[in-house]
């Protein structure tokens, strides 16, 4: 039977209860130990990293390292930080009201040694739930080693009446405070130099130095660091003593394939239950949306060394079920499926995403944001519908001959962005070849989602050159390539 230990309140209690303390890299490695053993999954709700990041953080930790996540932004290095809590003993016991959260069995603080020598056993104790053992600090140039480390309180030396050679009057920064703590230093070449230099001593020998006193302190803090590899050049750089006594640095990475970064999207989007009741959205308007972030990813206009964040997918696809819901309340529909041309919508969320490059600056951030949706469609038109080669032959047959003098012969038709599902299917029911060829190439395609896919196969033929698409206020309009080029001369 399991002993409560919470309920002990004294110091004596606790040593007949014979309980054990940790350092901290020790509770995760026994804890993690024994979710391995019995099967357990220990970083829930990150995906794509199950072979890879999660397996190196695992050896990590059981080999008791501070711990540097390296990687573009928006590869959720801060959530396995924070995620490494649930691997904490639920409780420790701490001397009651010390300020760096001091081990009755080891304590560190003047208080918690002079209580303890002055009450003895019977030094109260209090409980600190692993939910509190986490601290977190973006390293910004305007960060102190007061901020971090602490300095000297003259208010607590004037209302104590201390001199300022009583070790009394210091104020325990940020790191102290976490002691037997998880610490993160998010982004940490922004640290400036002098700051790093101050934290070799703690990683390594466990004193720190406030204002000229040498407090021997052996913190006991999991540090966990962040960095950016483009921050190395930009902004700053890990210095090579620190960078020494953090024992892993672990690679973080996006997403390799559409169905991980699917599972990330709808697992974070901020979703309102009446806007997924309204709006239904068809399993290729998922894949489109996260193979526009696939294509950003290696498009020559976007700064690949800036990289483009998983948020980028998800608030997109936040901004697309907004459109069509928009659409929806406009007409009083009680449903609505998401179109292709809802991915206009998707335009801001994918602007203030991207870092783009000179090139990219001159054609402008909406015009590439329309050009990543065209490379998105493009990417995936082969999956459905035969390939278009660049080079054909002017007598070569192709299924889409039909398609294409459907447009020749005729004005090209309109989608405008106010139709009514009603009118929406009508006008591209309206275009018999494009029914017959997802007929011969789709003939099980999902009935719900046929109408995107009829989409797709327009945008598709736009994006290979055998039709043409014009934006207007109202709406797209398709022509035929050939003929919009006559009439515009």
């Amino acid at each position: 039977m399991s002993i409560d230990y919470t309920k002990i309140t004294t110091l004596g209690e606790l040593k007949k209860a014979g309980y054990q303390t940790k350092d901290i890299k020790d509770e995760l490695r026994d804890n993690l130990r024994e979710k391995i053993r019995a099967g357990e999954e220990t970083f829930s709700g990150v995906w794509g990293y199950e072979n890879s990041v999660i397996p190196e953080l695992e050896r990590a930790i059981l080999s008791r390292h501070n711990i540097n996540l390296l990687g573009l932004r928006g590869q959720a290095k801060t959530r396995l930080a924070r995620l490494m809590v649930n691997l904490l003993d639920e409780w420790i016991p701490v001397v009651e009201g010390s300020e760096i959260n001091d081990d009755p069995f080891r304590p560190m603080s003047r208080f918690a040694k002079q209580l303890i020598a002055e009450k003895g056993d019977g030094t109260p104790i209090s409980w600190l739930h692993r939910a509190e053992r986490f601290y977190e600090k973006l390293a910004t140039p305007d960060v102190t080693v007061a901020d971090l480390i602490g300095d000297v309180d003259p208010i607590k030396a004037a209302n104590l009446k201390l001199s300022y050679a009583d070790d009394r009057v210091i104020h325990f920064g940020m790191i102290p405070r976490a002691n037997r703590c998880i610490f993160v230093i998010n982004e940490l070449p922004d640290l400036q130099a002098r700051i790093q230099v101050s934290l070799f001593n703690i990683l390594q020998e466990g004193d720190i130095q406030i204002r000229g006193f040498k407090l021997r302190l052996p913190l006991d803090i999991q540090f966990v660091f962040t960095a950016n590899p483009e921050d190395y050049t930009n902004r700053g750089s890990i210095v090579t003593p620190l960078k020494d006594r953090i024992g892993s640095q672990i690679l973080t990475h996006y997403p390799e394939d559409i169905e991980t970064a699917r599972k990330i999207t709808e697992q974070e989007s901020n979703l309102d239950a009446r806007q997924t009741d309204l709006v239904y959205v068809p399993d290729l308007a998922k894949d489109l949306l996260e193979q526009i972030s696939f294509e950003a990813r290696n498009s020559e206009y976007v700064d690949f060394k800036s990289g483009v964040s998983a948020r980028a997918s998800i608030t997109a696809f936040e901004n697309l079920l907004s459109t069509a819901e928009r659409r929806a309340l406009l007409s009083g529909a009680d449903r609505t499926t998401v179109r292709l041309s809802d991915f206009l919508g998707v335009i801001p969320s994918i602007t203030g995403k991207i870092e783009l490059v000179y090139e990219g600056e001159q054609e402008g951030a909406d015009t590439v944001a329309e050009i990543l949706i065209d490379d998105a469609v493009k990417s995936l038109f082969p999956k459905f519908f035969p390939k278009i080669n660049k080079l054909e032959r002017k007598d070569e047959e192709t299924p889409y001959d039909e398609l294409a003098l459907w447009f020749f012969e005729g004005e090209g038709f309109e989608l405008l962005d106010d139709y009514t599902d009603e009118e929406y299917k009508r006008a591209l029911d309206g275009v018999p070849p494009m029914t017959e060829l997802i007929r011969q190439h789709q003939p099980d395609f999902p009935k719900e989602d046929v109408y995107f896919l009829k989409e797709l196969l327009l945008w598709g033929l736009v994006a290979h050159k055998k039709l043409s698409k014009h934006r207007f206020t109202e709406g797209y309009q398709f022509k035929d390539l050939y003929g919009s080029f006559i009439s515009g001369l």
